[in-house]
């Protein structure tokens, strides 16, 4: 059953955004979402103790994983990443990070004309997605999900990000959700399916409307 991030929705006020409070380095727990548990994933993965979809957040399958990481090392597997885990970890393998390159260039693709906020906020739905049952569970095959976003379709997703779509997709992992759980968005000025329009608006940031 997939667990709703509600404590870790940022709410924006108008003019205003609030960034998410920053995950300390020195410890990750279950119930986190940030970047820094993808990266976690990524290199737990990497070593075969992880093998479900990166998503991000540290739920009951991450703490598993720890926990056979901590007792293959000598560890105390209580499934929390403290320091000494997470230097274990870093020391042991480096990760790719290919899902923080998905996120930043889906991203891309779909906002790099869009403010900062309007970026978080493709990222944000994106997660939002990884959450709800009515998608599938891990960031990859949310954006990769046929039919879903335009810009793999037309080759967009190839392009290179830049500096803000990664700035972006990390703000969005650590909390940031300026569309408090919307799991769609479209351009009205150029959107031609009628179901998108449709939806119950919750917010318009740029060119783009959010919707659930």
């Amino acid at each position: 059953m997939k667990k709703k991030l509600q404590a870790l929705i940022c709410v924006c006020s108008l003019g205003v955004m609030g960034m998410a409070a920053p995950v300390s380095a020195q410890s990750l727990v279950q119930g986190t979402q940030s970047d820094q548990v993808l990266d976690l994933q990524e290199r737990l993965n990497a070593l075969g103790y992880f093998n479900t979809g990166i998503t991000g957040y540290y739920g009951n399958q991450t703490k598993n994983a720890v926990k056979k990481f901590q007792t293959s090392y000598g560890l105390s597997a209580d499934g929390e990443a403290d320091s000494l885990t997470l230097s274990k970890l870093k020391s042991a393998i480096s990760p790719k990070q290919s899902v923080l390159d998905e996120m930043a260039r889906i991203i891309h693709a779909e906002a790099r004309g869009e403010s900062f906020l309007g970026q978080v906020a493709v990222g944000a739905v994106v997660l939002n997605r990884v959450q709800s049952e009515k998608f599938p569970d891990s960031i990859t095959e949310v954006i990769h999900q046929p039919g879903q976003f335009s810009s793999i379709d037309d080759g967009q997703f190839n392009l290179k990000p830049n500096e803000s779509a990664y700035r972006a997709a990390k703000a969005a992992l650590n909390g940031l959700d300026p569309t408090t759980g919307a799991l769609y968005f479209y351009n009205p000025d150029i959107a031609q399916a009628a179901w998108s329009k449709k939806r119950l608006a919750k917010i318009t940031i740029g060119n783009h409307v959010f919707t659930l």
